[in-house]
């Protein structure tokens, strides 16, 4: 097994990842892209998260998404994550931050304005360390902290 010292220690419990190095960059394989992707502290997150997603929560992985573009007013931007409901409609919505990367209100402003496309349900923050969820309340025009998101069911 191969160890990355630039690889922290998250609050998650501990998962098994498959990790090879190429080219002296190491990689870790994506479940979701079905590859391997360079192992950024951004894309540690991101795989934590999926694996929560598919072991604590149950989501089934054909629900979810990573790291695809969407547009806001003309310009590309990309989501780290997104739910699915099985209607295709998006259930929740993922920012993941790098570790280091203190979470702010610019942070929830930047998922705030991926939803506006999306039309999630419910969002997902976490720099791997703090994590937040809110539930959207579209008539009242805010969100909603939570302690957590539900657990998949159909």
């Amino acid at each position: 097994m191969i160890t990355f010292e630039t690889m922290q220690e998250l609050n998650f419990p501990p998962y098994a990842f498959r990790l090879k190095s190429s080219e002296n960059k190491p990689l870790i394989f994506d479940p979701i892209r079905k590859k391997f992707v360079v192992l950024t502290p951004e894309e540690w997150v991101r795989q934590h998260v999926v694996k929560h997603l598919l072991s604590v929560y149950k989501y089934p992985l054909s629900l979810i998404n990573v790291e695809k573009e969407l547009k806001i007013n003309n310009t590309s931007k990309r989501y780290d994550g997104v739910i699915f409901n099985p209607d295709g409609s998006i259930f929740l919505i993922i920012e993941c931050k790098a570790p280091k990367v203190k979470i702010t209100q610019e942070t929830f402003d930047q998922i705030a304005r991926y939803n506006l496309a999306v039309k999630a349900e419910y969002l997902m923050v976490t720099n791997g360390l703090n994590h937040y969820y809110c539930q959207m309340d579209y008539e009242a025009k805010k969100y909603i902290f939570l302690r957590d998101i539900p657990v998949y069911s159909l």
